[in-house]
């Protein structure tokens, strides 16, 4: 080993150890997987990040369908670049494919940790390169970092974003050698790795380096040559770095634009007293700052501006540098400048690693001058308490946070006031002063395992009582992917995998071609196209919902569906004791021919749908197949329901009061007899059965006012009197909107789809982004792909050039001329070009920076010498009494 870089990979090794440790501890502690029986996949986790690792697992091994481009199985179509780009592009993503695909996942729970540990280890790194100072404090103080608040709460079941835990300590050390004229070419490919890993995190990342980097070359007082030259080597490897990140930084970018805005409020900053309670140990709030860094470190920074031997301009630049960061979090045009001036949804502070980063740099900075003498430690515990005192008014602090902060700070004060007692002594050598070192190391990293246990157990334990859980894969993943690999047909047909969902990615986890997609890139189109057809959506919109309709089904070529009872792992719903079963049905292709008339090529917002639904999916179909009857709707007290005051139209209708309402909320209608009963309550919640059909099935209603609404549900066939009675059990206050019931003719729709079949493609083919078509000869109107025009789609008929797709009611279409039989459609993802354009012309600048010391040493030109900042031994900052 270099003796020059030993105690920073002793270090590097500590920080990965401590941060495996307790992260795999505080699980165990929790009872959470793959440690105990609780499962971890919550929120996003199990609804989009294992599922798209389970997509990337089968992209690896050949067995998706679609490619880069698109991604076949989700939305009916989806853009899969900015996916891939957001949640896949990690260097570590890639391990998913050496494990068994029913392991996905144990795949992505190793993952994480590997990741966790890896920012431990770049914080260690970089602390010994900022300052010389004992390896074990580094390693400690890394894994403060790695194990923060924001890490073991929001991060670790949000794993794209430890890419940026990774990326602070790693572009910092880029700063460093910005200031002494090295790696400049390995500095380029760090921020390229950053920005491309997760250009999101990557964003505040390089911020907060930047931050950094200007502390750095301010305290060290270069001269104004140096101090340009040092600025000119920052923006040339920032600038180069994200260039070569162009080609996918730039489609995710328009990725997002083209996404569905979604329904989320502003930003509003937490008081005072939780933004403190979050510095605490086994504290937990969703949408508040997780800043703790542990009691060592927090102390650590509390004692910087009142420890004499850390020199004044260095104790006020860190002192200040924190302060303002914390300010610019709570603040609403610097929270948007954090976000890249879009709006975060969800948690509003996802820039709070960099704080933490912060903290446990400005600690560094305290012990590595020595450790604090017992006046700064005074001051910092008296800090501490009044934190603490302040903190105590909030919610979040909780009973047992108590024992866990008083255990944790006394460790971290006695440990350092030990640590003072040893002066510069080495750790491991012979002599009465290394009894109280050893000790004192003891206690300290003792103190930061316990607490960082407990505070990530205690964020596993209560994300239960504030999120949606799902169960990793099991037997019920394994029935439905069986069933749809035997009756899969694409690109025949599509085989959905059913609106018993289990997570909102179903499509990618057990396969098959479905409506069901969720993702921050949900197309704006689609999120309009298929509310408007009754389907139903959640996480505030972005979260599309599967949809069982026979006309829909027939609109996007559903030829087989998989029917599952109700997720056992969850209490929405109780078992009705059936099986995982699949339906086929005939369909027309998934290239159809409308005749002429509604002129092919609009694109208004409005998509040309009107309220109804079943009026919508009938202007798709291009037939008139429901008839849609006047209602007549009574409370469980048979009286006439008020109207909504809100903006959502309807009747409200409230569950039955236990003891008083006998009978339940009813809708009454006259229908054909025998045709098909679906009901549209986007606003209910709870169930609803057809009187008279025992073999119909129950709908099942999930809504929440701004969250999620309902999808459309089948309830059974009309009776032979031609009386529908549907009884309602609404879980809370719902609404039940005007035309809610639709009646289904299905011989009509069985003479739709025929005529559709009759005059649809042919043949069809799909690769990736590629649809080809073959169309009966003579076909004239619009030719329509039952998938969502999202920007990107081009097609053409025969060898006329490509042009951009038109859109017909959300769908993607093109013109017929009568004459060329052959339709092909391509899709190139927006961005791509101009991403592809900048990527080129810094590669150019890359190979031009990587030659230029080459040729200097090949023809050496007096005045051309680097300028480095005074390094280490040489700083200002460390002369300054």
């Amino acid at each position: 080993m270099n003796p020059a870089t030993r105690p920073r990979r002793l270090a590097a090794l500590l920080g990965a150890a401590i941060t495996v440790t307790a992260f795999c501890a505080a699980d165990a502690v929790a009872r959470s997987y793959p440690f105990g029986p609780r499962t971890r996949s919550v929120n996003d986790l199990g609804n989009q990040y294992v599922p798209l690792h389970a997509h990337l697992w089968d992209l690896l091994h050949g067995r998706t369908d679609g490619g880069l481009l698109v991604n076949w199985q989700s939305g009916f179509g989806s853009s899969f670049l900015p996916d891939l780009g957001t949640y896949l592009t990690s260097p570590f993503a890639l391990l998913v494919g050496v494990f068994p695909r029913d392991e996905i996942n144990l795949a992505v729970y190793v993952i994480t940790m590997l990741k966790t540990a890896c920012a431990g280890a770049a914080m260690a790194w970089l602390l010994l390169t900022l300052r010389p100072g004992r390896w074990w404090a580094a390693g400690l103080l890394g894994a403060s970092y790695a194990l923060c608040g924001w890490s073991v709460a929001d991060a670790s079941y949000n794993l794209m974003w430890l890419d940026g835990l990774i990326a602070l300590p790693l572009l910092c050390l880029v700063g460093e050698w910005i200031l002494q004229g090295r790696h400049r070419v390995l500095g380029v490919l760090v921020v390229t790795l950053a920005w491309i890993a997760n250009f999101y995190t990557a964003y505040m990342a390089t911020i907060g380096a930047g931050l950094v980097l200007l502390v750095r070359l301010l305290l060290a007082r270069p001269s104004r040559r140096q101090a340009l030259a040092a600025a000119g080597r920052s923006g040339v490897t920032v600038i180069l770095g994200v260039g070569l990140a162009a080609p996918l930084v730039a489609v995710v970018y328009f990725g997002s634009k083209h996404a569905s805005a979604g329904r989320f409020r502003g930003f509003v900053p937490v008081a005072g007293e939780d933004l403190l309670a979050r510095a605490l140990p086994a504290t937990y709030g969703f949408g508040t700052p997780g800043v703790y860094v542990g009691m060592t470190a927090l102390l650590l920074a509390l004692a910087l501006p009142f420890q004499r031997s850390v020199p004044r301009r260095v104790r006020a630049a860190w002192t200040l540098l924190m302060a303002g960061m914390v300010l610019s979090m709570q603040w609403a045009p610097t929270q948007l400048a954090w976000h890249a001036f879009a709006a975060p949804q969800g948690s509003s502070y996802r820039q709070t690693f960099v704080l933490c980063g912060l903290l446990v740099i400005a600690a560094w900075y305290s012990l590595s001058y020595g450790p604090p003498d017992r006046r700064a430690l005074g001051a910092a515990g008296a800090l501490l308490a009044l934190t603490a005192a302040v903190a105590s008014r909030s919610d979040l602090v909780l009973p047992f946070v108590w024992p866990v902060l008083l255990v944790a700070a006394a460790g971290a004060l006695v440990g350092l006031a030990l640590l003072a007692r040893t002066g510069d002594k080495p750790l491991f050598v012979g002599g009465r002063r290394t009894v109280p070192a050893v000790i004192a190391v003891t206690l300290l990293i003792g103190a930061q395992l316990g607490e960082a246990t407990a505070t990530s157990a205690v964020a596993t334990r209560l994300r239960f009582g504030h999120m949606d859980d799902y169960a990793p894969w099991g037997d019920r993943q394994r029935s439905q992917a069986r069933l749809i690999d035997e009756v899969d047909g694409w690109p025949r047909y599509r085989t959905d995998p059913g609106r018993e969902q289990t997570v909102a990615n179903d499509p990618m986890v057990v396969g098959g071609q479905g409506a069901q997609y969720y993702s921050s890139h949900t197309s704006d189109i689609l999120s309009r196209t298929l509310p408007a057809l009754g389907g139903g959506w959640a996480s505030r919109g972005r979260n599309l919902q599967n949809l069982d309709n026979a006309v829909t089904d027939a609109i996007f070529s559903v030829g087989a569906r998989v029917h599952s009872p109700p997720d056992p792992h969850q209490t929405w719903f109780p078992q009705d004791g059936s099986r995982v079963t699949v339906s086929r049905q005939a369909v027309p292709p998934l290239v159809t021919v409308r005749p002429p008339g509604r002129p092919a090529g609009t694109r208004s917002r409005a998509l040309g749908f009107g309220p109804s639904p079943y009026r919508n999916q009938e202007l798709l179909l291009g037939t008139r197949v429901y008839g849609v009857p006047r209602l007549t709707v009574r409370t469980a007290a048979a009286r006439q329901p008020d109207r909504s005051r809100d903006e959502r139209p309807g009747l409200l209708i409230g569950p039955p009061t236990p003891g008083v309402s006998v009978q339940k909320p009813t809708i009454t209608a006259r229908c054909r007899a025998g045709s098909e009963v679906y009901l549209w309550a986007p606003y209910f919640s709870g169930t609803a059965r057809l009187v008279g059909d025992a073999t119909g099935p129950i709908g099942r209603f999930r809504s929440d006012h701004g969250t999620k609404i309902a999808a459309m549900q089948r309830l059974g066939r009309v009776p032979v009197s031609g009386s529908l009675r549907i009884e309602l059990l609404p879980d809370r206050m719902s609404l039940v909107p005007d035309g809610a019931v639709g009646c289904l003719d299905t011989a009509r729709l069985n003479t739709a789809v025929a005529g559709l079949k009759s005059t649809g493609a042919t043949e069809v083919s799909v690769s990736d982004g590629t649809i080809r078509a073959e169309l009966p000869a003579g076909s004239v109107g619009t030719a329509v792909v039952a998938a969502p025009r999202i920007a990107g789609w081009r097609c053409a008929m025969g060898d006329d050039p490509a042009l951009p797709a038109t859109e017909y009611h959300g769908l993607t279409a093109i013109p017929l001329d009568g004459i060329s039989t052959s339709l092909t459609c391509t899709f190139r993802p927006p961005g791509l070009r101009v991403g592809t354009v900048v990527g080129a012309t810094s590669l150019l600048g890359f190979v031009l920076l990587a030659a230029i010391p080459a040729v200097r040493r090949r023809w050496f030109i007096p005045g051309r010498k680097s300028t480095p900042v005074p390094s280490n031994a040489e700083r200002t900052e460390d002369l300054i009494p």
